[in-house]
């Protein structure tokens, strides 16, 4: 019954991700934790009896945890332009 589930999942799941491509990278990946999140919560929601649930409460989270994240790329990225502007001032 799971190999059955695996492979339409896997399609839908590589059809979704190809679509990435003109996104920003925030929304990229919002889009990933969401997704990640949503899988994940799915298989601890199916293991505690509501699948659907864990899922809308993993996308939540992932999707969060995947907006946080690139803020604090974005802050990386930022932090180091300076330096580098400031190296070459000198």
């Amino acid at each position: 019954m799971r190999r059955i589930l695996i492979l339409p999942a896997t399609l839908v799941s590589t059809m979704l991700l190809t679509g990435c491509a003109d996104m920003t990278s925030t929304q990229q990946r919002t889009m990933t934790g969401g997704m990640g999140g949503a899988a994940g919560g799915a298989l601890i929601g199916a293991m505690a009896g509501n699948a659907g649930l864990g899922a809308l409460v993993g996308a939540g989270a992932g999707a969060a945890g995947g907006y946080l994240y690139d803020r604090s790329k974005q802050n990386e990225q930022r932090a180091y332009q300076s330096g580098y502007q400031q190296g070459r001032q000198r």
